[in-house]
C-alpha cells in the first residue's frame, strides 16, 4: 500500500463524513453512535472562516498518484471522483481562523486573560484553530499524523496555530508526542472546558512552519 496525503474540499469530507467519523471515534476510544452526534457539528465547521481540511488515504502500490506520508507535492483533490479507486482513508485533520464568535475561542480567551493578562489574549489575535486531527489506530506509527499536520499547516496566513488535547501522564501518548516534536509549546495546562470532566491542555506555536 502507498499513501496519498491530500487537501480536500468540503464536498468530499461531506461525502465521506462518516468514514471519516469512524476514524475520529476509534482514535478517540468513544463508544460507537457518538458519530452521530458529531456529524452536524463538523458539517457546520465547514461553513467557517479559513475551514482547510487535508486527508490521508492508503491505496493499492498500482493506483495512480501515490505519494510517500511526507511528500509535499501531492496534489489537491477537487472532487470524490478524483480519489483512486480503492482508496481508504486512515487520516483526517482539519480547522479554521479561531474567532471570538465561536464557543472555543471564548472558552479559551476567558482563562488565558485570567492567567495571563492582556499579553496572553494577543495569542489570540490571528490564529488557526486545529479542530480535529485522527489517524486510524490500525495506521498508526507510520508518520501519518506528522504528514496530516504538515500538510494543513503548510499555507496560512494566520501567526500562529492553537489546538487543545487531553492531558495525559508525562504526555505519554502519540499525539503529545507528535505536538511536541512539531514545535507546540503551553498556553494553558490542566484546563476544563465547560461540560467536560476531563483536564485538557492548550498549545499552540507559531507560523509559518519553518
Amino acid at each position: 500500500m502507498s499513501l496519498l496525503v491530500s487537501e480536500i474540499p468540503a464536498p468530499v469530507l461531506r461525502a465521506r463524513l462518516y468514514e471519516a467519523l469512524e476514524i475520529y471515534v476509534a482514535a478517540m476510544h468513544y463508544p460507537r453512535g457518538v458519530e452521530h452526534s458529531r456529524a452536524p457539528m463538523w458539517a457546520e465547521h465547514m461553513l467557517r472562516d479559513g475551514w482547510r481540511a487535508v486527508a490521508a488515504f492508503e491505496i493499492p502500490d498500482s493506483g495512480p498518484r501515490a505519494t510517500t506520508a511526507m511528500d509535499d507535492v501531492a496534489t489537491a483533490i477537487d472532487d470524490a471522483t478524483a480519489i483512486p479507486d480503492g482508496a481508504r482513508l486512515v487520516g483526517i485533520a482539519y480547522g479554521y481562523h479561531g474567532a471570538p464568535a465561536y464557543w472555543w475561542d471564548r472558552q479559551v480567551r476567558s482563562a488565558v486573560r485570567d492567567t495571563a493578562g492582556p499579553p496572553g489574549t494577543r495569542l489570540m489575535s490571528d490564529y488557526f484553530e486545529l479542530t480535529e486531527i485522527h489517524v486510524a489506530p490500525s495506521a498508526q506509527g507510520k508518520g501519518i499524523g506528522a504528514a496530516l499536520l504538515t500538510r494543513l499547516l503548510s499555507g496560512l496566513t494566520e501567526s500562529r496555530v492553537l489546538l487543545s488535547t487531553p492531558e495525559v501522564p508525562e504526555e505519554r501518548n502519540r499525539a503529545w508526542q507528535l505536538y511536541r516534536r512539531m514545535g507546540f509549546e503551553d498556553v494553558l495546562r490542566h484546563f476544563r472546558f465547560l461540560g467536560d470532566r476531563r483536564d485538557f491542555a492548550v498549545l499552540g506555536r507559531t507560523l509559518p512552519l519553518p
